[in-house]
């Protein structure tokens, strides 16, 4: 393993991390990093777990997908563990999936038809949130060494900081788009229905109660039609 090129390509992932305009976009330089800098990766995708359900983010081949969906079909794998922190683990390896470890036989047997001969799985997490688990994988037995485990824990440190950082700045936009929209959709109400800021506010929240819908989309569609339909 070259050390040094990998330090300089792993400062510019860091860069183009950061350049990033949206979480996808963010979270695919992540995986196509992956690719690119460990040595032995063909494909990595971002498992997240949402109670049993798994979903798959920025796959960079289909046969992530199908080995998530496998993953979720029987409940087991090395990627669902790390996500669900199943035993503490941060990191996994399957070194020969033409030689199934005791743990996930279940899952190794039937992936082999998939084209995998070995994978890697690293925890994305933060000291505030666990962020999913970054899945790389090898259609070549043993394709993984421990620098390749060494590059690709250093890739994944990186990558949770990249992918918190990009979701926090999604949320914050998207507050403060929410904001921007309920503030038009009072000024709206008071203007046609000639009441107080406060009494907009009050009217908007109590039909969003009434009809079980969340406040920003009353206001989208009081912005949309101009006021409260009904």
């Amino acid at each position: 393993m070259d050390w040094e090129a990998f330090a300089e390509r792993m400062a510019t992932m860091a860069r183009d991390l950061l350049a990033q305009r949206s979480v996808d976009a963010t979270l695919e330089r992540i995986t196509e990093s992956a690719v690119e800098i460990v040595e032995g990766c063909d494909a990595a995708g971002i498992l997240m777990l949402h109670g049993s359900r798994v979903e798959t983010l920025a796959p960079t081949e289909g046969l992530v997908i199908r080995s998530d969906r496998l993953q979720e079909r029987l409940g087991e794998g090395p990627c669902f563990d790390v996500a669900a922190r199943v035993n503490d683990e941060r990191v996994f390896r399957i070194k020969d999936f033409g030689r199934p470890p005791e743990q996930w036989q279940g899952y190794v047997s039937q992936a082999r038809e998939f084209g995998i001969g070995s994978m890697m799985g690293f925890l994305l997490y933060t000291e505030r949130e666990n962020l999913g688990a970054l899945n790389l994988y090898s259609r070549r037995p043993a394709a993984f060494g421990k620098a390749s485990e060494t590059a690709g824990w250093l890739l994944a440190s990186h990558a949770a900081v990249a992918f918190s950082s990009a979701r926090t700045a999604d949320q914050l936009q998207k507050a403060l788009q929410t904001r921007h929209t309920i503030g038009e959709a009072m000024g709206i109400l008071m203007e046609r229905l000639r009441v107080s800021e406060d009494d907009a506010f009050a009217m908007m929240r109590r039909v969003s109660q009434e009809r079980n819908v969340k406040l920003r989309d009353i206001a989208r569609q009081i912005c949309e039609s101009g006021g409260l339909e009904g």
